[in-house]
């Protein structure tokens, strides 16, 4: 059991944490048509990644309004806090606020509303990485970053881009991540994932970020993994996603302990939870039971979480104090 374990999380995107009830429940108030997109079970239909990116589309499409994503960060910050987290970050998108009919500020400020109810509810901190979507092309990604540069707000406190890594190279983001590094902002970026430690290689050759959206496959190289741990870089690890999408056949054969092993700085979130049967209890859960890690090994995770944080320091020294010796 790990519920005693203090957690954090900085690697999941804030439509695909939408549970299968609230978006029947948000669905229903916009009298959404919902045919097709659960199985049996009640749960999000996919099989493969093609529909996975189909059905996360269809139940992003129901969220419309301010409250409705008022609604979606206070679910998921305060499910988080039940599960013992005490902070947490989640991707946002500019091209979902378009996609609904939403300003950008009224998207941005209905999420933040959730956050800080959460927080007066549970306790748990929050913070928004507002990301790109690499497979919309540099120009659209140009322009997430002009519109979080342009109009800033003390809960979003990072940017990156996400989408099929396989689409366009990384130096096509550079003047985007430039704007939004000189807005302040902490930078990380989708690698290595689908797109193999080269992609690893290429990011951080060409974005100058601290962080990596996965970039588990770096450890198909052990030149890059050295060069990993030589600059700092920290890997937001994501292994039920990975395993839900057959990078790899279970957790036991996940290399997170590998990685950490050889000095890499690791994390751990869900990425999608309710998509890939995951949660932060679980991946913690699975981390413990899988590859053996034991309660200080667990929280040396959420300490190096909260070190990379895009937080202000002193909401990071709290956060950092709160932790056992």
């Amino acid at each position: 059991m790990v519920s005693h374990i203090p957690k954090a999380e900085l690697h999941c995107h804030v439509e695909g944490a939408a549970s299968p009830d609230l978006v029947r429940k948000v669905g229903a108030r916009h009298g959404v048509d919902l045919t097709g997109l659960f199985d049996a079970k009640g749960n999000f239909a996919w099989h493969d990644f093609t529909s996975f990116l189909n059905a996360y589309d269809r139940a992003a499409a129901v969220f419309r309004t301010p409250e409705d994503y008022r609604d979606l960060t206070f679910s998921y910050f305060s499910s988080l806090a039940a599960e013992g987290a005490i902070y947490g970050e989640v991707f946002i998108s500019s091209d979902h606020a378009l996609a609904s009919g939403l300003s950008y500020r009224d998207y941005v400020e209905g999420l933040a509303q959730g956050i800080r109810d959460a927080e007066a509810s549970t306790g748990i901190v929050g913070r928004m990485i507002a990301t790109g979507v690499r497979h919309y092309g540099p120009d659209r990604i140009l322009a997430a970053a002009e519109t979080v540069a342009n109009e800033p707000h003390p809960l979003v406190t990072g940017f990156g881009v996400a989408g099929d890594e396989r689409m366009h190279h990384p130096r096509d983001f550079a003047d985007a991540f430039r704007i939004a590094g000189e807005a302040g902002l902490g930078l990380t970026v989708h690698a290595g994932e689908f797109g193999g430690p080269q992609s690893v290689r290429d990011a951080l050759d060409h974005l100058g970020v601290s962080r990596i959206g996965h970039g588990v496959r770096a450890i198909e190289d052990a030149g890059l993994v050295q060069r990993i741990v030589e600059e700092g870089i920290v890997l937001e690890l994501c292994p039920g996603s990975n395993v839900a999408l057959g990078l790899y056949p279970d957790v036991a054969s996940h290399p997170f302990r590998k990685l950490g092993d050889a000095g890499v700085r690791v994390t751990v979130s869900s990425d999608d939870p309710p998509y890939f049967g995951s949660s932060i209890g679980a991946e913690y859960g699975w981390l413990s039971e899988n590859l053996g890690l034991s309660d200080a090994a667990l929280i040396a995770t959420t300490r190096t979480s909260l070190e990379a944080a895009f937080v202000d320091e002193a909401t990071r020294a709290r956060l950092l104090a709160s932790l056992p010796a």
